[in-house]
């Protein structure tokens, strides 16, 4: 890992997100496939000037899928890391708020 910048790769916004970001203060993003907890945590305490209580790592496996007009063609999408941060009661990340 080269720097805190290389960790986080982009937040992910998805229904589910957004319920965890609103009700339960946990935010989502995708990270380097070589990310740890403690380097995740340090990261986002860094870049977002939060507090992180807790952080959950998810290894998500790659998908195959077929295109729409022609059956016989496999797409495939790769594998990534997501990682769940919850933040101390009070603390919000900018970027997953709506429009104000």
């Amino acid at each position: 890992m080269a720097t805190i910048h290389d960790v986080l790769r982009r937040p992910l916004v998805t229904e589910k997100s957004s319920y965890l970001s609103a009700d339960l203060h946990q935010y989502v993003f995708e990270v380097a496939g070589d990310a740890t907890k403690t380097l995740i945590k340090d990261a986002v305490e860094t870049l977002f000037d939060v507090s992180v209580l807790k952080v959950n790592v998810i290894n998500v496996p790659a998908k195959q899928g077929r295109r729409w007009r022609n059956r016989r063609v496999l797409i495939r999408r790769g594998a990534y890391k997501k990682a769940v941060v919850t933040l101390a009661p009070g603390d919000t990340i900018d970027v997953f708020e709506g429009v104000r």
